[in-house]
């Protein structure tokens, strides 16, 4: 199990997100914009990953990683996108992230998080400590 961020902007894609997440074990905070999303991690410490949506108003997914990733230099993410052209695929890679293109199924979804965390030794903070 580990400890994820999800922010997106429109609250039932969060909360659809938040659902699937939840079901495979993980435990969630969500945030719909990165105002709440950098007050969450202050309260309640960085997450083993962030989960983000690219297109968000005020501030986008790719300006919150790297708030997030100032104080938190290792934090994984995973971009949720509908804008998958060369651009953007090219940021994602330069933050050294991983994405999954909405619409998504809860597999993708699933297998992409649980990809991110393998790949950055991703067991929680919560079962390290209950160790």
């Amino acid at each position: 199990m580990a400890r994820l961020l999800v922010v997106d902007n429109e609250p039932d894609i969060c909360a659809l997100i938040a659902r699937y997440l939840v079901r495979a074990g993980h435990e969630v905070i969500c945030a719909h914009d990165s105002a709440t999303a950098l007050a969450e991690v202050a309260l309640h410490g960085p997450p083993d990953a962030a989960v983000l949506d690219v297109d968000m108003p005020a501030v986008d997914g790719f300006e919150l990683l790297e708030r997030l990733r100032a104080d938190h230099p290792d934090l994984a993410a995973l971009f949720l996108t509908v804008l998958w052209h060369g651009n953007v695929l090219a940021r994602i890679a330069g933050l050294d992230a991983a994405y999954v293109a909405k619409p998504f199924t809860p597999g993708a979804l699933c297998s992409a998080v649980d990809e991110l965390l393998a790949r950055r030794g991703g067991a929680s903070r919560q079962s390290e400590t209950a160790r």
